[in-house]
């Protein structure tokens, strides 16, 4: 019994308290007019309400892109030097990153030498000097008797062509045990 007194009462508390919102107080003004503004009438110092509406009005704002940096965009964008222009398809050596592959072999001939190296997969693949590798456009320059060398050519902050050299080693197994 006390509880359903109790919900009774709160009850009639908020329909006593939703009562007194039904009304607009006097001083807000209905949207679209200021208060010193009404219809028919004149300010104290006798200039028209026409007169007093066009000092208000103010030109829409309009935003204009044209010069302005787009926030969106990075500031920094690494781009290869030959750019996306390519019409040749790609190698599977320049679908990988020089850092998944690695050196297995370097077989020495007359004509110069030749490197094995193998992918995360297992497959090999042939490399002479001017073979295209990796994904940043590399190329092999050098091939000797225990490294492979392979410059990429890439535009740095200021867009000039700078050149990274990375060299892939041959891996020397040690005595008495396999890598």
């Amino acid at each position: 019994m006390p509880y359903r007194l109790i919900s009774i009462c709160i009850v009639f508390l908020f329909f006593i308290a939703a009562c007194g919102e039904g009304t607009i107080p006097s001083s807000i003004t209905p949207k679209g007019k200021s208060p010193s503004v009404q219809k028919g009438k004149t300010e104290p110092t006798g200039v028209p309400e026409k007169k007093e509406l066009e000092k208000k009005e103010e030109p829409e704002y309009s935003y204009d892109p044209v010069s302005k940096t787009d926030p969106f965009k990075p500031f920094i964008q690494v781009t290869s030097v030959r750019g996306s222009s390519r019409n040749v398809p790609l190698t599977p050596l320049e679908k990988y990153e020089i850092s998944q592959l690695k050196l297995v072999a370097i077989i020495s001939t007359p004509e110069g030498n030749i490197a094995l190296i193998e992918d995360s997969a297992g497959k090999g693949y042939f490399l002479k000097r001017g073979t295209g590798i990796g994904k940043n456009d590399g190329k092999v320059t050098k091939i000797l008797k225990d490294k492979v060398v392979i410059e990429e050519t890439y535009q740095d902050i200021l867009g000039q062509a700078r050149i990274n050299e990375i060299s892939l080693y041959l891996h020397q197994l040690e005595e008495g045990g396999e890598s």
